[in-house]
């Protein structure tokens, strides 16, 4: 075994004892549960490690570095999240290798990302963006649309071409009611998560928690957590 290959087993293992662990403290099956590695500024070599090691999800979150990875790894049995914000100008290509957008925050990216999935005879999941540090109809700073919006966004993608609504996702916020509250935001989440499968029941993925609080999204009632850093270590410096 490589080294690089035996670093991210031990990554791996001491993540997965993390996610099984708050599973039991939360009373939840481990199934219930969802890794998705976050490889983003890592290499496609990782990613095929990675595969090798029984992982099938990873994200990105910028399609410049995603593209040709996600070209590279095309022969993997891998879902691919995008999870950056998303410019118009870079759907097309995004749609050529992810199946799920989890940074859905306005209906020009809806109508956008409809167009391309209908060209590419694709059926994309997306991701409703809550951000949790804006007013109720607001935008957030890292993307995002405030609570009062996600109906009238998720009734878009639900009738969009090519689009599917899969559920929400958010991210820990650094100001507002949330900052440093990440337990009371994961549960705001899930309450929304609530209302949005009155309309769309289908739409149950919560996709919350990161490297640093994913205990706290389990505990919540997450069903997809996006680690980096805990598996692939601290990220280089993008130049």
């Amino acid at each position: 075994m490589t080294d690089r290959k035996a670093q991210l087993a031990a990554n791996l293992a001491q993540v997965e004892d993390r996610i099984a662990s708050a599973c039991v403290a939360a009373g939840r099956e481990r199934e219930e549960v969802t890794l998705i590695v976050v490889t983003k500024t890592y290499p496609a070599s990782d990613v095929r490690i990675l595969s090798e090691l029984g992982v099938r999800d990873v994200a990105e979150n910028r399609d410049q570095d995603a593209a040709p990875k996600a070209a590279e790894c095309a022969d993997l049995p891998l879902r691919w999240h995008f999870v950056g914000q998303l410019q118009t100008n870079k759907v097309r290509s995004v749609v050529g290798y992810a199946d799920l957008v989890q940074s859905v925050d306005r209906s020009k990216l809806v109508t956008s990302l409809s167009a391309a999935a209908v060209r590419a005879e694709r059926e994309v999941g997306c991701l409703i963006q809550v951000a949790l540090d804006a007013e109720e109809n607001g935008r957030g700073e890292r993307g995002g649309v405030g609570p009062g919006g996600i109906e009238e966004l998720a009734a878009l993608v639900a009738d969009a071409p090519g689009l599917r609504i899969d559920g929400l996702m958010t991210v820990a916020p650094l100001t507002g009611p949330y900052a440093g509250r990440q337990r009371a935001a994961f549960e705001r989440l899930m309450d929304l998560s609530t209302d949005l499968r009155r309309a769309h029941p289908a739409a149950n993925m919560v996709s919350a928690g990161m490297s640093a609080d994913l205990e706290e999204a389990v505990a919540a009632g997450a069903t997809h957590v996006r680690v980096g850093t805990a598996v692939l270590g601290v990220r280089p410096r993008l130049g």
